[in-house]
């Protein structure tokens, strides 16, 4: 008897480089193993979409559309290139409007995808209608999903194969156009015998013929053993990566898998051992020079208590060395159950997952509840839809407070439709502003990425890429320091230092405030007589300045606002006064605890 053919799809370029290196590789450097690939007979991929949209603009000074069409020449025009959306949001993080919706679809199929992977982190099933339609309508397959995660201890109401069930059938009845169903676990946590459990149930009630997918990863340890059991269960297709960027936070690896299913009546997408041998070295020399995260590489076994997925744990590991907090990490892992149980039982996955995780790191870093990440407040009042169980009234309640805003039942859809900033007009009016270009590209780039999809399109984006040859070289030391705001340690006490070329005025702050040298300081850094210095409450960097030196402001108005950890963390006035003066500009670098106002 043939063996059963199972469809293999390779989620190294997306999903493999998301989970270990934070998005952050440069299209040329991996383009060779992309050859490799295709030669060791590889044909369905996940080429995009997902984080690895943001990131290319966010952190590489690339063209997410560019390494695309790059993409799709390399292995030709038979290969089922495939992309990740999430639903209203489609690549962004915020909702997006009616036009977005359409303009992402009609632009990934112009740039070369086959194939858009579409699920809602909430599963709620309004938020894949339209969408799912706008993904059909230009001529692309459409992979609905389910998301799927197990709850942490004690945590009952979602998430079982009834939910499961439930959510599969609001789909079907939906009338929403699709190709290929997937079940979507990104944080790896669901036990093997609930996905047995859950394909059986999708196979008795799906037409005949429906594609059925599992997409997991290794992070919680039981990848392979979730395959199996869906294998067993009749699964269609599974998705795996090579090494280096195999396991650990991301897929099981192809010859893992390969080796799990010897002497079984399984054909993996017609794979050869010796073959993938060959692409995984290729693959190996392309990555030599990226940092790897120890994380990467590891099986958690606490992730099942607090579900994070791989895509999300690496980036955010890597955010908090940046910042200088990777010592938080166990804590704000431990603090995720908590977040996760009382924020409505919402798919650790995208966007979802990062609220838990920026609600985490607040509830650490200034106190529990004491401030609300955006994201969750958002979602807890309602604003990207239906979580699977009510949220926790009490924390419904502050967010509400914090945020200023009511909890909704609206449509997401609806409310991002009302929203004028998400309008293509309202797109179109700050490229011109900006005197760049209009095009389909260009307002869809600003749209999703905002302030830095525009510092791209000017040419201004960052580039921050972790290569070890890079590192070494910062370590060593160099005789030309480039201009800005630097953190030094002397004698175990951290400083704020300016450098600049030539006889500029420097300040050099203490981070606790006070002030050490300065040969022209710009204000007083501790509360001196009715004087209060404001301070960061985390490491980050300026995003946008507020108020203005002189400016009257209120207890609580906001004088500036910080990026940390892809949140936006408003610096506020802790009493009314006059602003004496803003001691940071734009994109400076702060670390906790640094002075960056004062109100006298």
């Amino acid at each position: 008897m043939a063996k059963k053919f199972i469809d293999v799809m390779d989620t190294t370029f997306r999903d493999g480089f998301q989970s270990v290196f934070g998005g952050r590789v440069l299209m040329n450097d991996f383009f060779p193993a992309v050859e490799a690939a295709k030669t060791a007979g590889i044909t369905h991929y996940e080429f995009g979409g997902g984080a690895r949209f943001q990131s290319l603009y966010f952190y590489l000074r690339e063209d997410a559309f560019e390494m695309m069409d790059k993409f799709r020449k390399i292995v030709g025009p038979d290969a089922n290139l495939q992309t990740l959306s999430r639903g209203v949001n489609t690549v962004m993080l915020e909702t997006g409007s009616k036009e977005l919706i359409d303009l992402h679809a009609k632009l990934f199929k112009k740039h070369g995808t086959t194939t858009i992977r579409n699920f809602d982190a909430l599963n709620d099933v309004e938020n894949l209608k339209y969408s799912g339609e706008r993904i059909a309508h230009h001529g692309l397959k459409h992979e609905v999903v389910v998301t799927m995660m197990d709850l942490p201890p004690g945590c009952h109401g979602a998430h079982t194969v009834d939910f499961y069930e439930k959510t599969l059938r609001e789909i079907l009845d939906s009338g929403i156009p699709y190709s290929s169903i997937c079940f979507k676990d990104a944080s790896g946590t669901s036990n093997p015998q609930k996905v047995f459990d859950t394909i059986k149930m999708a196979r008795g009630l799906v037409p005949e013929g429906t594609h059925l997918r599992l997409h997991t990863h290794e992070t919680a340890g039981v990848s392979v053993s979730a395959y199996m059991a869906a294998l067993e269960a009749g699964i269609d297709g599974i998705d795996m990566a090579a090494a280096p960027v195999s396991g650990g936070t991301s897929q099981p690896d192809i010859l893992t898998m390969l080796h799990a299913t010897k002497g079984m009546n399984y054909d993996l997408g017609g794979l050869e051992i010796d073959k993938i041998l060959t692409y995984e070295k290729e693959l190996q020399y392309c990555l030599s020079d990226y940092f790897m995260p120890p994380e990467a590489t590891m099986v958690s076994p606490i992730i099942p208590f607090s579900p994070m997925p791989g895509g999300a744990l690496t980036a955010n590991t890597q955010m908090m060395r940046d910042n200088d907090i990777l010592d938080k990490f166990p804590e704000v892992i431990a603090a995720m159950q908590e977040v996760v149980k009382k924020g409505g039982y919402g798919t650790s996955v995208t966007p979802v997952s990062q609220f838990y995780f920026q609600q985490a790191l607040n509830n650490v870093m200034q106190g529990p509840w004491k401030a609300i990440a955006p994201g969750y407040g958002r979602m807890v009042l309602g604003y990207f839809g239906k979580t699977p169980v009510a949220p926790d009234p009490e924390i419904v309640k502050i967010a509400s407070e914090k945020l200023n805003l009511v909890p909704t039942t609206d449509n997401a859809l609806d409310l991002a439709n009302a929203d004028y900033s998400k309008s293509l007009e309202n797109w179109i009016n700050k490229l011109k502003e900006e005197e760049l270009e209009i095009t389909e590209e260009n307002i869809f780039i600003a749209a999703a990425c905002q302030e830095k999809g525009i510092a791209f399109l000017k040419g201004e984006g960052e580039l921050n890429v972790r290569k070890i040859s890079e590192m070494k070289t910062d370590c060593e030391g160099s005789s030309n320091m480039g201009n800005g705001n630097y953190t030094v340690v002397v004698d175990g006490q951290k400083f704020s230092v300016q450098v600049a070329e030539g006889d500029a005025n420097i300040q050099v702050t203490a981070v606790n405030g006070e002030s050490a040298t300065a040969s022209a300081p710009a204000a007083p850094a501790t509360a001196s007589g009715d004087e209060v210095s404001i301070k960061a409450l985390l490491p980050g960097s300026v995003w946008k300045l507020v108020a203005n030196p002189g400016q009257s402001v209120q207890e609580g108005d906001v004088l500036l606002i910080l990026e940390s950890m892809k949140m936006e963390i408003d610096v506020v006035a802790t009493r009314s006064g006059v602003v004496k003066s803003i001691n940071v500009a734009t994109n400076d670098k702060v670390v906790e605890g640094q002075v960056v106002a004062v109100i006298g």
